[in-house]
C-alpha cells in the first residue's frame, strides 16, 4: 500500500488504537483483541518496551489484517528504525519536519503532532499526511471545528479526550479520525487476561466513529 492507500483506510476506518504498554508480552494479544473489535490500525508507540522488535512481530505475526504504526517518535532515525521494522506510518508528539521527510522517503504516512494553528499549518505545508492534535482534550471540539474552518484542506486527528461514546463527536466537529488510547485499552482488563471486554471496546468505539461519519454524509 502507498502512503496515501493507508491514509484512506484510516480515515475510512476512522480509529487508530494507541498501545502504550510496559509489558510487552500481551501486546500482541491486546492487538488481536482491537481488531476483532473493528479497528485494524494499531499505533505502537516507542516508550514501550523492546518496541522495534513488538512492531517487528506484530507486523509478521499479523500480515495484512492491521496496519501497524509507530508513536511518540522524536527524531528521523528512530523512524526509520521503525520502518524497517515494520511500521507503517509514524506519529509523533510533536512536529518535527526531518520525521516527516524520513517517513516520506519510504512512502509512509507521517503524522506529527501540533497544538496551534500556526503549528498546524506548519506542518501540513511541511507534508504531514494527517496532523495529531495533542493534547486534544485540552482545547476540546470547539477547536477543531474553529482550525477546518479557514483550513478545510488539513486533516486533523485528535489524541488525548477522545473516549468510546465520543468518538463520532469528534469525527462531526472536523477530525478525519481519532486516536484512542486508555479509553479503550481497559489496564484492568489487560492485567486479568479480560480480552473480550477489549473487543466490546473497540465494537462501542466503531459504531461511534460510525454514527458521526453517517451523520457528516446526511449533511446533519
Amino acid at each position: 500500500m502507498s502512503r496515501h492507500d493507508i491514509v484512506s483506510k484510516i480515515t475510512q476506518e476512522g480509529a487508530v488504537a494507541v498501545i502504550r504498554m510496559s509489558d510487552p508480552g500481551r501486546l500482541l494479544k491486546v492487538a488481536e483483541a482491537v481488531l476483532k473489535g473493528g479497528i485494524s490500525s494499531i499505533e505502537i508507540t516507542m516508550t514501550t518496551p523492546g518496541a522495534l522488535d513488538v512492531i517487528q512481530t506484530c507486523s509478521q505475526e499479523m500480515g495484512e489484517k492491521v496496519l501497524i504504526g509507530v508513536g511518540s517518535v522524536l527524531d528521523a532515525e528512530t523512524a526509520r528504525l521503525a520502518i524497517l521494522a515494520g511500521a507503517r506510518y509514524v506519529v509523533s508528539p510533536v512536529f518535527v519536519p526531518a520525521v516527516i521527510e524520513m517517513a516520506h522517503r519510504y512512502d509512509v504516512p507521517a503524522m506529527p503532532g501540533a497544538f496551534t494553528p500556526t503549528e498546524i499549518l506548519c506542518a501540513s505545508q511541511a507534508g504531514a499526511d494527517i496532523v495529531k492534535v495533542f493534547p486534544a482534550d485540552v482545547v476540546g471540539m470547539p477547536f477543531f471545528k474553529a482550525v477546518k474552518a479557514p483550513m478545510p484542506h488539513v486533516n486533523l486527528m485528535p489524541t488525548g479526550g477522545v473516549t468510546l461514546t465520543n468518538g463520532g463527536d469528534w469525527i462531526k466537529a472536523g477530525a478525519c479520525a481519532v486516536g484512542v488510547g486508555s479509553a479503550l485499552l481497559d489496564k484492568k482488563a489487560i492485567a486479568s487476561g479480560n480480552f473480550e471486554l477489549l473487543t466490546e471496546n473497540a465494537r462501542t468505539l466503531r459504531a461511534s466513529i460510525f454514527s458521526g461519519q453517517a451523520a457528516l454524509k446526511g449533511g446533519n
